[in-house]
This record gives structure tokens, C-alpha cells and sequence, in this order.
């Protein structure tokens, strides 16, 4: 009998906003300073939010959301601002040297 499995999907695991917080330091500290790491990560955490009130929440089409943060995407830096604050996130900058 062949074993049955199914697709994985991240987002059904982000439940709480502690859930994406977890998530994303995970992705950062997994993905370095790989762009397109992170963008999918904004994905996955739009997907478990709810994509279409996200659409309506930036004055962006789903569509658009979904390419901008696909793997052959390419937003801009504003689009990518736009997202993370509708999703309740606040991109912040922490020097990492003693200053």
C-alpha cells in the first residue's frame, strides 16, 4: 500500500501574531541576506492572513501581491514597505557593531 502525504503548507502553522514573529526571525536567521528568502516568507505569512483582504488593505490586486512575492518577482522596496505594514509588520534597521 503506497504511503499517502500531503504538501506542506507554513502557512497553516501561523496561527498568532507570536506564531509570525517566530516564523520570520527563522527565516532571517535561515535565509541571511537572501531577498528572495524573505519575500517568500511575506508570502506565506499573506496566505495565512488572508490574501484578498490584504489586496484590499494596500490598494494592490491579489495577482499583483502574488507576483511581487513569488520566486520570479520583483518588488520595490515601497511594495514590499506596503505589504509588511498592511500585515501589521514594521521593517526595522539594528546596527549590528557597536556604534
Amino acid at each position: 500500500m503506497p504511503l499517502k502525504t500531503r504538501r506542506w503548507d507554513s502557512a497553516q502553522q501561523l496561527k498568532t501574531d507570536e506564531d509570525i514573529l517566530n516564523y520570520l526571525e527563522a527565516v532571517v536567521e535561515e535565509g541571511g541576506d537572501d531577498p528572495a528568502f524573505i519575500l517568500h516568507a511575506l508570502g506565506v505569512i499573506a496566505r495565512a492572513r488572508n490574501m484578498s483582504q490584504l489586496a484590499r488593505d494596500t490598494g494592490l490586486s491579489r495577482e499583483g501581491i502574488y507576483k511581487a512575492l513569488s520566486k520570479d518577482g520583483n518588488p520595490t522596496f515601497a511594495t514590499v514597505a506596503k505589504i509588511a505594514r498592511a500585515l501589521g509588520l514594521q521593517l526595522k534597521f539594528e546596527s549590528t557593531v557597536n556604534l
